[in-house]
C-alpha cells in the first residue's frame, strides 16, 4: 500500500506539536531550578541585579536543552502514540492495511530533521550564549581572574601578579609533564604599562609556580639582556583547570570543533574529549531516530494492556538508561579506554539495532 501524504503530515503534525510541548515544559522546570540556584549564589554578593540573574538563566537554556532533547524526542514520542492508541487512530490506521512502519516514518523524519538542526544550528547558537554566560558569570558571580586561550600560535595565558599582571605565550605544551616549550612572558604593572620580557626555552608548573629555564631577561631601561638560569613565577593555576577552561566540548560550535582539535592535537594537548563530543553530534540523528523506535516498542500495544503509569515509567527507564550508557562510554573514550568512534555511535546505534529488534519482533512489517 502507497503511503499516504494526508495521513504523514497528520502524523508529523502531532508529533511535532507534543515534541514542542514537552520540549517548553522541560525546559521551563530546568530554567526554573538554574534561576533559584543563581540566585543562591548571587544572594551573596551585593552588586548582581535581578536582571542578570534571569538573562544567565536564560543564556544557560541552549546547552541544558542539548542534553534534555534526547528525552523530549522520547517522551513525546510515546505519548503521541499513546494518545493516538488511546483514541483508536492508530488501530484504525492499522485495520486499514497500513505497516507500522509507513505511519512511523514520518514522525522519524521529524526526529531526524530534528537532531541534524540541533547539530548545526541550535549547538552554535548555544555555544556563543554559553560564553556570554561565562562572561557574566565571571563578572558577577565570581573572582576568578585568569584568561586562557589556544591558537594555531599556541597557548596564551594571563594571570595576575604581585604588581599588575602577565601575559604567557608557550609554542607547543609537552603533556603530561606540562612543560611549556618556546616560552615567552610578558610583565605588566599596575597601570598596564609595559615592564619586562623573560624568555626561555622551556617552563614547568610545579608546587604552585611556573619555573623558567634558561632564561632571557629584558627590562624596560635595561641596557641589554641577562641570561638567568631559573625564574619562578607564583601562580594559582593548576594543570587540570588550564586544560578544562579550553577543553569544554559545550563550550565549542560544532563548525570550529575540527579546526580546534587540529590545534590540540598540534600543540600536544589530548583532544580525545572533543572528538567523542563531536563524534557524538553527528551521531544524534541516528540517536533520534531510535528513540522514535524505542518508544514505539512499548506505547502502540492496545491501551488495555498497560497504564498510563507504567508506560511513563516506562519511558523514564529508557531514557536514563539510554543517558547513563552514552555518558558511560563517551567518558570511556575521552580517557582512551576505547576508540572515539565506538564511543560516540555505540549509544546511538545500540539503541537503533535495538528498537528495530523489538519492532521487528512485534510487528508484521
Amino acid at each position: 500500500m502507497k503511503f499516504s501524504n494526508t495521513l504523514n503530515r497528520y502524523m508529523a503534525a502531532q508529533y511535532t506539536r507534543n515534541l514542542a510541548l514537552g520540549l517548553l515544559i522541560l525546559l521551563g522546570i530546568v530554567y526554573l531550578f538554574d534561576t533559584v540556584e543563581l540566585l543562591r549564589r548571587a544572594s551573596k554578593r551585593e552588586d548582581v541585579p535581578f536582571g542578570i540573574v534571569l538573562e544567565m538563566g536564560l543564556l544557560k537554556l541552549p546547552e541544558v536543552g542539548q542534553i534534555m532533547f534526547p528525552f523530549a524526542i522520547l517522551f513525546s514520542a510515546i505519548f503521541t502514540f499513546w494518545q493516538m492508541t488511546r483514541r483508536y487512530e492508530l488501530i484504525i490506521v492499522r485495520a486499514a492495511g497500513l505497516s507500522v512502519w509507513q505511519f512511523l516514518a514520518p514522525v522519524m523524519a521529524v526526529a531526524i530533521g530534528a537532531g541534524i538542526l540541533m547539530t548545526t544550528l541550535i549547538n552554535p547558537v548555544g555555544s556563543l550564549l554559553l560564553g556570554r554566560f561565562d562572561q557574566l558569570e565571571s563578572n558577577y558571580l565570581t573572582t576568578e581572574t585568569p584568561q586562557i586561550t589556544l591558537l594555531e600560535e599556541g597557548l596564551w595565558l594571563r594571570q595576575e601578579s604581585e604588581n599588575g599582571h602577565v601575559i604567557l605565550h608557550a609554542g607547543k605544551v609537552q603533556l603530561p609533564e606540562w612543560e611549556l616549550q618556546d616560552v615567552m612572558a610578558l610583565f605588566y604593572g599596575p597601570a598596564d604599562n609595559y615592564e619586562r620580557r623573560l624568555d626561555a626555552a622551556s617552563a614547568k608548573l610545579e608546587n604552585g609556580q611556573w619555573l623558567f629555564h634558561d632564561v632571557m631577561s629584558n627590562e624596560v631601561g635595561q641596557g641589554g639582556s641577562e641570561k638567568i638560569p631559573l625564574v619562578a613565577l607564583p601562580t594559582t593555576l593548576t594543570s587540570s583547570e588550564i586544560e578544562e577552561s579550553f577543553s569544554d566540548p559545550q563550550a565549542m560550535s560544532f563548525w570550529k570543533l575540527p579546526a580546534f582539535i587540529r590545534t590540540m592535537d598540534s600543540t600536544g594537548f589530548d583532544s580525545a574529549r572533543l572528538k567523542v563530543h563531536f563524534q557524538s553530534l553527528l551521531s544524534q540523528p541516528l540517536l533520534y531516530a531510535a528513540m522514535i523506535l524505542l518508544a514505539a516498542s512499548v506505547s502502540l500495544r492496545p491501551p488495555r494492556f498497560r497504564g498510563a503509569f507504567a508506560l511513563a515509567a516506562l519511558g523514564v527507564l529508557i531514557g536514563f538508561v539510554v543517558f547513563f550508557l552514552s555518558s558511560f562510554l563517551q567518558a570511556m573514550g575521552s580517557t582512551h579506554q576505547i576508540p572515539v568512534i565506538l564511543a560516540a555511535w555505540a549509544p546511538a546505534a545500540v539503541s537503533f539495532l535495538l528498537g528495530l529488534a523489538v519492532m521487528l519482533n512485534l510487528e508484521d512489517g
